[in-house]
């Protein structure tokens, strides 16, 4: 059975994009623009990616069996092939290629009978029952990664800027996907979009700029909450740039550079403020120790000539500080 346009729309909606090649035509709703930015699109890799070519042959090879089975049987039957025999054999073969199909191993195949959902099958070799049976999407359980991206949005400041993502997510019930939206790929990017500039209008261009973790949980929790009733799950969300704009960076430099030096002058004001009270408590303690204060003098004097290497030449009266005087002595004996 061929794919509905639809289904070829999702497909393509749905692979991964990122920025740095030719743009993508999704499924727009008139009047909604392009959710894709110019030059967002498919990221080539250079490897081999998966296809459908298998499915598609084995398809074309169950029509050509039941094809020649019905011409094989004519011709022993009637004795020769007629008109008939070839419509019979086409009719034939079209219903035997309609009623078995090849689901791939991540994909799932959403059965309707008399248009009603009946059941997801899949992987592997699937049967419907011709004209009763029939199946409209295959939901792909990949993990799908998504680009979007909110262009000149007002933070709560009034200022514009310019904040690219990837959102990482996957199909887990391939049945809501199916019944409960139309086209989930492009609800995906739309609803993603929306979320980033009600998160970005909230927040200030500061907020915006050193709060990437927040901004992602935050983005991840509210679209999760609106897709989960589609049977789509959210993995990550990340945000790869914010754009300020140019008017704006000269100034932001500006203002962190005063910030950081506003930071420093009080880092240093404190730290004199602490030796201040520390030097207080030690004039206290060398006060009234006059042996201690002089012995603090020659530490002191010692550190600096072992740090530079050189000679200190004192005088000698500095040293006589530390000889006990003949006066003080026999006062102290008496």
């Amino acid at each position: 059975m061929k794919r509905s346009k639809q289904t070829e729309v999702c497909a393509a909606s749905a692979s991964t994009a990122v920025p740095g090649a030719a743009s993508v035509a999704g499924n727009v709703p008139a009047g909604l623009g392009n959710p894709w930015p110019a030059g967002a699109a498919r990221l080539d890799t250079g490897r081999p990616r998966a296809s459908r070519n298998g499915a598609v042959v084995f398809a074309v090879v169950v029509f050509v069996i039941a094809f020649s089975l019905v011409l094989a049987v004519a011709q022993v039957a009637f004795g020769g092939i007629g008109l008939a025999a070839l419509v019979t054999a086409a009719v034939v073969g079209w219903l035997a290629s309609s009623s078995v199909h090849i689901v791939l191993e991540w994909e799932k195949a959403v059965v309707l009978r008399f248009g009603k959902f009946n059941r997801v099958a899949g992987p592997g070799v699937v049967f419907t029952w011709p004209i009763v049976e029939f199946y409209t999407l295959r939901v792909d359980q990949r993990v799908s990664a998504t680009y979007f991206g909110a262009e000149e949005t007002l933070t709560s400041d009034l200022v514009p800027i310019n904040v690219d993502a990837v959102l990482f997510w996957m199909v887990w019930s391939a049945k809501n996907a199916a019944v409960e939206v139309e086209d989930y790929a492009a609800a995906v990017s739309w609803i993603a979009q929306t979320a980033m500039r009600k998160a970005i209008g909230r927040a200030t261009v500061a907020e915006v700029a050193t709060r990437r973790d927040q901004l992602d949980e935050e983005l991840k929790e509210v679209i999760e909450e609106k897709l989960n009733p589609w049977g789509i799950t959210i993995i990550d969300v990340e945000i790869r740039d914010i754009v300020v704009p140019k008017e704006l960076q000269a100034a932001m430099a500006q203002e962190a550079v005063a910030e950081r030096k506003r930071n420093a002058r009080m880092v240093l004001a404190e730290a004199e403020k602490d030796i201040s009270e520390m030097l207080t408590d030690a004039a206290e303690v060398y006060g009234g120790e006059g042996d201690a204060m002089r012995l603090r003098t020659m530490h002191l004097a010692y550190e600096s000539v072992e740090e530079s290497g050189g000679t200190l030449v004192v005088p000698s009266a500095f040293s006589e500080g530390f000889v006990e005087q003949p006066g003080k002595g026999e006062a102290k004996g008496e």
